[in-house]
């Protein structure tokens, strides 16, 4: 890896995962988010790039025929900057296989769920009606299949009596913003990486649930 990693990061809403990407930054960290992209012009995740001086740009999925020639935009925006990884922090866009296979093993993702557990979307309502004991959040290397990807870290949050989906959604966000900086970290590091074995850190290949993190 080279002594800095630039990124490119897609949003499409709040951009909390973003914000603690960006504060990530520094203190010996390679990471260098060079720009913000995003398919909603009302993402704030957009401010909050602004704010750090980062540059942004927004693509309108809806003005596009369709997701491949979406998907062919973006990457040629993306590409613009030479990234070494792209982050996606709540784009929510199911991105084409052409996309997919242009990033391979530079493209992560976080999920809040205990993958393979509740891919897709509403885990946390998804948690409760199961009765499942633990919830929790996922980064992993992007394949063509959705949240299917080899798993980098996970970090596992009790579910608590009386606990609603906001209430547990709020203790998964507070490990999404812990976990999603340190495993782009290792990346920018050189420490991560993706082989057709599957995802390694430290050369050592990663279990099937990542590295766990039990709060």
């Amino acid at each position: 890896m080279a002594d800095s990693c630039n990124a490119v990061v897609l949003v499409s809403g709040s951009g909390s995962n973003l914000q603690a990407l960006i504060d990530s930054q520094g203190g010996g960290n390679p990471l260098r988010i060079r720009a913000v992209i995003s398919n909603r012009a009302d993402a704030y995740g957009l401010t909050r790039a602004k704010n750090a001086g980062i540059a942004t740009q927004v693509l309108d999925h809806r003005t596009y025929e369709g997701r491949e020639a979406f998907d062919g935009a973006l990457m040629e925006a993306i590409d613009v900057f030479q990234p070494h990884l792209v982050i996606l922090a709540g784009f929510m866009r199911i991105l084409t296989p052409a996309f997919v296979r242009h990033y391979e093993g530079r493209l992560l993702n976080i999920h809040p769920s205990l993958l393979p557990r509740h891919k897709g979307l509403h885990t946390h309502r998804r948690v409760l009606e199961a009765r499942d004991n633990e919830h929790g959040c996922s980064v992993h290397f992007v394949t063509e299949e959705l949240d299917g990807g080899p798993l980098v870290i996970q970090a596992v949050v009790p579910v608590q009596p009386g606990d609603s989906e906001e209430s547990l959604a709020l203790r998964v966000y507070l490990q999404e913003h812990r976990i999603y900086p340190q495993a782009v970290r290792w990346f920018a590091e050189g420490r991560l990486r993706l082989t057709p074995e599957g995802a390694l850190l430290d050369g050592e290949k990663l279990p099937a649930t990542g590295h766990l993190i039990r709060t």
